[in-house]
């Protein structure tokens, strides 16, 4: 199953990465729906789990400018539009995942978006990629932490 959610991530960030390449040259014919399509199909005999790779585009998509937002202040470095197209959904990918799905363990998201840093990145996108995620994680768990739970609202109702 791992291998071929590695494969899905990969088929889900081909076709996140032609949308945002056609969306930045105002290509009016762009079907997401139709992308997604395509690469599935390319893969057809090997790809088990399509809907994951149709919620993760799907999920990455709907929640765009959300992902944005967690991500500008772990690299206030570097401003989203500057960081390279295949690092940014790369992130989008890890990011959504980290924080929307609760079915793929938070290393081995960080580590899968690692993985395809490596392979479709630049020389120091792994890097970056993993500081920033790793970063997202630890916010995420720190903000987890200081939320109460039920027994604690209730026992300090009672005191």
């Amino acid at each position: 199953m791992s291998a071929n959610r590695h494969l899905g991530r990969i088929v889900a960030l081909q076709t996140l990465y032609e949308q945002d390449f056609r969306r930045e040259v105002n290509d009016s014919g762009l079907n997401l729906e139709a992308v997604l399509a395509r690469n599935i199909a390319r893969y057809e005999e090997t790809i088990e789990d399509k809907a994951f790779i149709e919620n993760l585009v799907h999920g990455v998509d709907s929640k765009e400018t959300e992902l944005d937002d967690v991500i500008r202040p772990v690299a206030p470095e570097w401003p989203i539009e500057q960081i390279a197209r295949m690092d940014r959904i790369i992130l989008h990918i890890g990011v959504y995942e980290l924080l929307f799905e609760d079915s793929v363990p938070p290393k081995v998201v960080i580590n899968e978006a690692v993985e395809l840093a490596k392979a479709f990145g630049g020389d120091n996108s792994s890097k970056f990629i993993n500081g920033v995620l790793g970063t997202v994680l630890r916010a995420q768990e720190e903000k987890s932490a200081k939320k109460p739970t039920k027994k604690t609202t209730t026992k300090a109702k009672k005191e």
